[in-house]
């Protein structure tokens, strides 16, 4: 069956790169733009008043993108390119009524919901990754890296230092961006780079890019470039160091250990240091992450461990190089969470730590990581490694192949009592083929673990393939875990089942197939701009090959022109409880074989209004019993400034007698007032009855200068029950500047 597997997939490969090749090539023939040089630097204002805009080329039949991808939008958009020695420079100007919809002035808030312009930039023209940079229409930047993996959309997570400015006019706004080389790793010699432009007009609700990129891919879709045509060979950009040192404070009190309040301070350093025009070392000694925006806490009723995102800054920039192995946030072997946390999540302090990564060449990134963290209590230092190479093959396709390495730095009694714990090492490779239209990808990896004593039922392995069009889409995926397969810096999401009669957890390998079809209907007229319907399946295997699970997913979508969605699902499960589990405090359920229905309903409301809302119920059996679930969010703005959000879940459970009833409550306001652009303030408060926790975290931030901030944080945590008995307190103050050598 594997063989037949991969060879399948190699006649897609060898069938796409027939049919596609005149067709792609053409696409950048047709869409090109031709980049202008001055000689004098651009002052960045919004005003477009410098000479060179008035005979740089003018690019401004945009096509449309979304509700739908035919047609041309109705407001017109401008956009011209051009550089000196150190800048890329980009001109927009976005015709509208006068009016702009802008929800917050916050940084990085992407896209969706404001009216903004953005550029696309893929400076190797590998049409694999790139760079992706936005301004709305009061001057909020966000930035981000794009690789050919990110499915799910962009985090926003990843920084770099560059400047902008906008300004209104009565029937337009304009834009201003200055991007400096020496944050692009481009390659010498290259004198065409992908590119493509966004457009976000909210009052007519449209977005449109330069290039047609069809509907059923994001706009950042590296397969629909253009052609950023340079007029020299650009010189490679100096060496440059930035350094940025930081200073902390705090006071810190923790009643839950009954421990007295501490007083404390430390510095830290972060560096940058560009090796050449592709190539980048980032340094941190001693990191201090409290300005980190806090998790948001969710409610656990599945019998499984949660993934929750990286947002510590110095795993972030080429996070894709180390991250995208395996299936991300369900089977991976590499979760850069997993160091300087404990599995409670506390942090245990960081030594120090580097990362080389970047392009050697126009078709290979490479990526290398070592991180030392210190001891804490029992918990003794560790040394995390990492080395990853991707290799672009066949136009769009990448393989990759990495190694991993935990090594605890042991003393020699526990080294005889936790012999797991000594090390863990990862390594494995993986094949991605992309045709060049995006329509059809097909995978396959194995990935290896090595532990101490341990040489059966250690790997994992995965492939799948799934085609993509503005109609139809399907997806198929195949993984083996077996038991034995250890992640010490990875996540695997099903692999640990808890006993709750025994109180313990057992490691279990399992097999899975997942199936995703999708049916797409645009109506020509109406209210609604898309239906949908979409059936999924999972079914999972014990490693002995017997039935463990099996879900069923039917749902229906429709979109309409004004923002608001509703969405109804039918749910059915089926499966082998292995385990007693309880989602009470009552008896456990017992390891039995149970079915379920549920039946869900969405509705979200039209985002662009200054109250908007979004409400789930779901309703139906659950395990032996029923649950009754609430889940829903409202957004009061007052525009830009102002966001009040209340999110709220409740969710019902009833079960048979013996095993209880229950009620878990998890309510989470958050408060965010922008000042401008320069100054914001969050206040995020979450109150959950399952995790027993009520957490306040107010964060005050100042940027006094591009990427230099100040940050004042509180945080606060209680019982619920006892109710509002404090845990543990803190307020940090951390002030931080970015610094060019």
């Amino acid at each position: 069956m594997r063989l037949v597997f991969v060879c399948f997939i190699l006649f897609l490969f060898c069938f796409n790169v027939t049919a596609q090749k005149v067709a792609v090539e053409n696409f950048q023939k047709e869409f090109q733009v031709h980049i202008s040089q001055t000689n004098t630097p651009v002052k960045i204002d919004g005003l477009l008043d410098d000479s060179i805009w008035s005979i740089a080329e003018i690019k401004s039949d945009f096509h449309m993108k979304y509700p739908t991808d035919i047609g041309m939008p109705k407001s017109k958009t401008t956009v011209q390119l051009a550089h000196d020695d150190h800048f890329l420079y980009v001109a927009f100007t976005s015709y509208d009524s006068g009016k702009s919809i802008i929800q917050s002035l916050k940084r990085d808030i992407g896209h969706f919901d404001n009216d903004g312009v953005g550029i696309m930039l893929d400076p190797q023209n590998s049409h694999t990754n790139g760079f992706i940079f936005i301004v709305n229409a009061l001057n909020a930047q966000s930035d981000d890296q794009i690789s050919i993996g990110q499915n799910d959309g962009l985090t926003w997570s990843w920084n770099s230092k560059w400047f902008s400015a906008t300004h209104r006019y009565k029937d337009r706004w304009t834009a201003e961006m200055a991007i400096p080389f020496k944050s692009l790793r481009y390659p010498s010699g290259q004198q065409t780079w992908g590119v493509n432009f966004l457009r976000v007009d909210m009052t007519n609700y449209q977005y449109s890019g330069w290039t047609p990129v069809p509907i059923n891919f994001k706009i950042y879709n590296m397969s629909y470039t253009g052609s950023l045509l340079w007029d020299k060979v650009l010189a490679t950009p100096k060496k440059n160091a930035v350094l940025i040192p930081f200073f902390t404070s705090n006071v810190q009190g923790d009643r839950e250990n009954k421990k007295p309040a501490n007083y404390g301070a430390s510095a830290g350093l972060d560096a940058k240091i560009t090796l050449n025009s592709s190539l980048n070392l980032d340094l941190t000694l001693n990191p201090d992450f409290s300005q980190v925006e806090v998790d948001e806490q969710v409610t656990n009723l599945t019998r499984f461990s949660i993934f929750l995102p990286e947002k510590r800054s110095f795993f972030l920039e080429n996070a894709d190089i180390f991250g995208e192995y395996g299936i991300p946030g369900i089977i991976t072997p590499f979760y850069s969470r997993k160091i300087g946390l404990n599995k409670n999540n506390n942090p245990i302090p960081i030594l120090g730590g580097a990362r080389l990564s970047g392009n050697l060449n126009a078709t290979t990134r490479f990526g290398i990581m070592n991180i030392q963290t210190l001891s804490k209590g029992n918990y003794m230092p560790e040394n995390f490694s990492a080395i990853s190479v991707n290799k672009n093959v066949f136009a769009r396709s990448v393989f990759k192949i990495y190694f991993l390495n935990r090594q605890n730095f042991q003393t020699a009694k526990q080294q005889k009592e936790e012999v797991l714990n000594a090390y863990g090492r990862n390594a494995g490779a993986s094949f991605d083929y992309y045709s060049k239209d995006g329509k059809w990808h097909s995978w396959y990896s194995y990935h290896h673990s090595f532990k101490k004593g341990i040489s059966t039922e250690d790997n994992f392995q995965e492939g799948g393939f799934g085609f993509n069009t503005k109609k139809f889409s399907s997806l198929i995926d195949i993984a083996s875990v077996g038991t034995n397969f250890y992640t010490d810096m990875g996540y695997v999401q099903r692999i640990n089942n808890y006993d709750a009669e025994r109180d313990t957890t057992i490691r279990l390998g399992f097999k899975h197939l997942y199936t995703s079809t999708s049916f797409m209907i645009y109506p020509a007229k109406g209210s609604t701009v898309r239906r949908s319907i979409k059936l999924e399946t999972y079914a999972v295997l014990n490693p002995v090959n017997t039935f463990n699970e099996a879900d069923f997913t039917l749902s229906y979508q429709s979109e309409f022109k004004k923002t608001s969605s509703i969405k109804t699902s039918v749910i059915h499960n089926e499966l082998d409880l292995l385990y007693p589990i309880t989602f009470t405090n009552a008896h456990p359920l017992p390891a039995a074989h149970y079915q379920y229905s549920q039946a869900a309903i969405t509705y979200n409301s039209d985002s662009r209004k200054i109250l908007s809302y979004m409400l789930t119920y779901t309703g139906g059996q659950f395990y032996n019993g029923k649950i009754n679930s609430i889940v829903g969010n409202i957004t009061l703005r007052s525009r830009p400034h102002l966001n009040l959000i209340l999110q709220a879940e409740y969710d019902k459970l009833y079960f048979p007698a013996l095993y209880g009833n229950s009620q878990l409550f998890l309510v989470s306001p958050k408060i965010e007032y922008n000042f401008n652009t320069k100054v914001s303030w969050t206040t995020f408060l979450q109150y959950n009855t399952q995790a027993n926790n009520f957490n306040v975290n107010s964060r005050f931030q100042y940027r006094f200068k591009p990427m230099s901030d100040l940050y004042l944080v509180y945080t606060d945590n209680y019982f619920t029950t006892p109710f509002m008995q404090n845990k543990n307190r803190a307020i940090v103050l951390k002030v931080n500047y970015w610094l060019n050598l």
